[in-house]
């Protein structure tokens, strides 16, 4: 049992608990354009410790549990925090820049961090499967890209309430990272590192076409 990931999750449950319960707390510390273009930076790393409600919590949590230990084995604790942190901070950044100019956008959660997480375990270990509602399986790679394909859809859409945005740039932030670190996955996962990039490249295109 790795205490890192424990003392993440605790700080993730605790925070978000007091937001719970501290209207004041939360709103102090949630992800808020028009804050942050004021000054208030700490936003773009303290919201990723807030989240909507419990649900929000435990989905996020369960997610980390499950693919954190193959990143824990693969780069150690320091990587692993910098993966965590730096798909986190990529999470937000992509957000300001995606909406930059809308002052009363708002958003909460570590779902940035937490699919940075996941996107490097699946670089790392591409051949694992999944199983999507518990049963269907589905190799890991190809659940990554759908996953990124559908953000694209939802940042489009604009129909639900889901930061998909921070979800792609913290995806983007793993992916990143996890290449810099294991240089060597271009060549012993070249299909891997193509295939991965392909969401992250269709974004890039429909944003320079104002498709988005």
């Amino acid at each position: 049992m790795n205490t890192i990931l424990i003392g993440i999750i605790v700080a993730n449950a605790l925070i978000s608990y007091k937001g719970f319960n501290d209207i004041a707390f939360f709103r102090k510390y949630e992800f808020h354009v028009g804050s942050i273009r004021s000054g208030e930076q700490i936003r773009m790393l303290s919201s990723g410790f807030l989240h909507a409600d419990m649900m929000h919590l435990i989905f996020n949590m369960l997610t980390l549990w499950f693919f954190a230990p193959v990143v824990l084995n693969w780069l150690g604790n320091f990587s692993f925090v910098l993966v965590y942190f730096g798909s986190l901070i990529f999470g937000s950044l992509l957000t300001m820049l995606f909406h930059k100019n809308d002052y009363s956008y708002r958003a909460v959660g570590a779902s940035g961090a937490v699919t940075g997480v996941l996107y490097s375990a699946i670089l790392l270990q591409p051949d694992m499967m999944l199983g999507i509602f518990f049963v269907i399986p589905m190799p890991a790679y190809l659940f990554g890209i759908l996953y990124l394909l559908y953000s694209i859809y939802g940042m489009k859409a604009k129909n639900d309430n889901i930061g998909h945005t921070a979800h792609f740039g913290g995806a983007i932030g793993g992916y990143l990272i996890t290449l810099i670190k294991v240089p060597s996955l271009f060549m012993d996962h070249t299909l891997m590192v193509i295939l991965l990039a392909i969401p992250i490249v269709i974004l890039f295109g429909m944003a320079k076409l104002g498709k988005l």
